[in-house]
């Protein structure tokens, strides 16, 4: 049995009921909204471990709600559910920094796998976790402060990074110099069982270019034709 504490946001009322039922049976602690406004202020005021929600919400969406979250600091882990299916709206709700993405119809197994997947990679970035890897990354004019999960110029401004963009640069900064396939960033960055594709990885590493590069002849994110993509130092 677990402990730990969601916040489920679902208009649909017969949905909500029959998702939170299911995950309180299972001993998570279950707190609920049905439109968006009341499911920002309770991520706001709780103390929670994870935060599902739906997309089309009354009065705020959930894409508002994750923004929202992400600019004032919270790395709250984040589970879309929608009917929405399009690979442009997954790309905008990771862009944001969800964590994994349901598309409706889905099996409530499915769900609890997913849940229970995300939790387990946000206890293994937690500092409390045990991790005792380099604290600061340098490279180039760059600074990638592992304690506080921002990037900044070496006597300049903090780079502002989406929460995947800095987990795929902090992926390649503990990587520097290997060669790590598409298959392997997935994995380690979005988790094995994401609905992200190789084609949104390429999206995400061309968006971290266009901040971290300086020198267009010396790129620092090398692609690896047909393989993936190496981060030089």
């Amino acid at each position: 049995m677990t402990t730990h504490r969601l916040l489920i946001v679902e208009d649909d009322p017969a949905l909500l009921r029959g998702v939170a039922d299911n995950f309180a049976a299972r001993g998570y602690h279950v707190e609920t909204a049905s439109d968006g406004e009341r499911g920002l202020e309770k991520a706001r005021r709780l103390k929670l471990d994870l935060a599902i929600l739906d997309v089309m919400l009354p009065r705020i969406n959930g894409y508002e709600i994750c923004r929202n979250l992400r600019h004032e600091g919270s790395s709250l882990p984040v589970v879309f559910m929608t009917a929405k299916g399009e690979e442009s709206d997954v790309l905008l709700g990771l862009g944001l920094g969800a964590d994994d993405y349901v598309r409706k119809p889905f099996g409530i197994r499915e769900l609890l796998a997913r849940v229970e997947a995300v939790l387990r990679r946000a206890e293994a970035r937690d500092p409390k976790s045990g991790d005792t890897g380099e604290v600061e990354f340098r490279f180039g004019d760059f600074v990638l402060d592992r304690s506080s999960r921002s990037l900044r110029r070496i006597g300049g401004d903090e780079i502002e990074l989406s929460p995947k963009e800095y987990g795929l640069l902090d992926f390649f900064c503990q990587r520097a110099g290997r060669a790590l396939s598409r298959d392997e960033i997935m994995d380690e960055v979005w988790g094995y069982d994401s609905r992200v594709t190789s084609r949104s990885i390429d999206r995400f590493v061309t968006n971290l270019r266009k901040k971290i590069e300086t020198d267009p002849g010396h790129p620092r994110i090398e692609t690896i034709r047909e393989f993936g993509y190496r981060f030089r130092v």
